[in-house]
């Protein structure tokens, strides 16, 4: 049986991953480190994966050598002619350390990583705005020094490198005063912030499987439907949909920067703000809607073959986090958004919880009672 090794268990997407791959035949093992989260994960309760803990934390100079001695030991079970682990990393930490460790990984475990200075690259927000601007791709307008119209968003280069909450990572200004006052605020975590025009309209989302040389494996598109903070933040209930032409824009950027395995680009309205070069909050709706991504990294990891198909995912499929939808549906009607609330409260009955699984109920038992422990 083959094997994968997802990181950081203590993400939904990791519960998501393990699921769809254990179902698929794979042996899943799934880590947590004991210094990023001291409490056992749901996904160590699934009934598709084994959990593994490794001491310390994912930042420590030491987890390279740990993580590689789970993957050697994995890769010594399999025998001298077995196949070699799939390491399928979650978190961005344990994917800096694969990228920037990959000569000593490689032979111990198969994977799909980007370069060291791909990742940085597209962790940068003006670098990927400069770039989709040379493509010809749209983008939202940028201002140098005070801007002429408003509103505009301030935000950093790469506010998950500053450890920011999604809600910190950008402020919203109206007019002058607001804007001199908030962009002094945000050069606590960057010296000279992102200035760009607010654009109105959906967010949306373009997640992307690419091979070793860039190619693409599979896509999946989804907008979201509603999102905690509701001024912006992580999606909490989203659809999937079908663009050809996002996928396409998608791919060419991602491929310009010669990017490798999974990534998101999104969207707002019909401009891209910026990519989140990893597997994305919303991951588990590609279980949701029947995407065979997770299944083509694992086989395109190991130099498999994979039918590429650029819509094998049905369109249409809703999914909500329970908690954080019910809060961002309270947030719209305190700020008297009626018929947004409204609708959020019901679709607390008509659309299926995201990491609700009848054949896993104790892994989701626990997903619920670790939200219901931290309020």
């Amino acid at each position: 049986m083959k094997t994968v090794v997802i990181t950081d268990g203590k993400y939904r997407s990791a519960l998501a991953a393990a699921r769809d791959l254990g179902r698929a035949g794979y042996r899943v093992v799934v880590t947590q480190t004991r210094g990023d989260s001291p409490k056992e994960p749901p996904v160590f309760l699934s009934k598709f994966a084994e959990g593994r803990w490794i001491e310390g934390a994912v930042a420590d100079p030491e987890y390279p050598e740990r993580l590689l001695a789970l993957l050697e030991g994995l890769r010594a079970e399999s025998g001298e002619d077995g196949p070699k682990p799939v390491l399928l990393c979650v978190g961005a930490g344990s994917l800096n350390v694969a990228a920037s460790n990959r000569k000593r990984f490689e032979p111990a475990a198969d994977f799909l990583i980007a370069e060291p200075e791909a990742l940085d690259a597209l962790n940068d927000k003006q670098t990927v705005h400069a770039r989709a601007m040379a493509l010809g791709l749209p983008v939202p307008r940028e201002f140098e020094g005070e801007p002429e119209t408003w509103p505009v968003v301030i935000k950093p280069h790469c506010g998950e490198k500053q450890g920011l909450k999604a809600a910190e990572r950008y402020a919203v200004a109206r007019d002058a005063a607001e804007f001199r006052a908030k962009y002094e605020k945000m050069q606590a975590y960057d010296p000279k912030p992102i200035v760009q025009e607010r654009i109105e309209g959906a967010g949306s989302g373009v997640s992307l499987l690419l091979g070793r040389d860039s190619e693409l494996l599979g896509a999946i598109c989804h907008r979201r439907l509603r999102e905690y903070p509701v001024s912006g933040g992580p999606s909490t209930c989203c659809v999937t949909t079908f663009d050809p032409a996002r996928i396409e824009q998608a791919h060419a950027l991602l491929r310009s920067f010669g990017f490798v395995g999974f990534a998101m680009v999104e969207y707002k309205g019909d401009c891209i703000l910026e990519v989140n070069p990893r597997i994305w909050g919303s991951f588990p709706l590609t279980v949701f809607a029947g995407s065979s991504l997770c299944r083509s990294y694992a086989l395109a990891a190991a130099g498999e073959a994979v039918d590429c198909e650029a819509a094998d995912y049905a369109v249409g499929r809703k999914m909500r986090f329970c908690w954080n939808d019910l809060a961002a549906s309270a947030e719209l009607l305190r700020h008297g958004k009626l018929g947004a609330g409204l609708r959020g409260l019901l679709d607390f009955f008509r659309v299926r919880e995201a990491l609700k699984d009848r054949e896993d109920m104790d892994a989701y038992r626990a997903y619920l009672k670790s939200y219901w422990k931290r309020g």
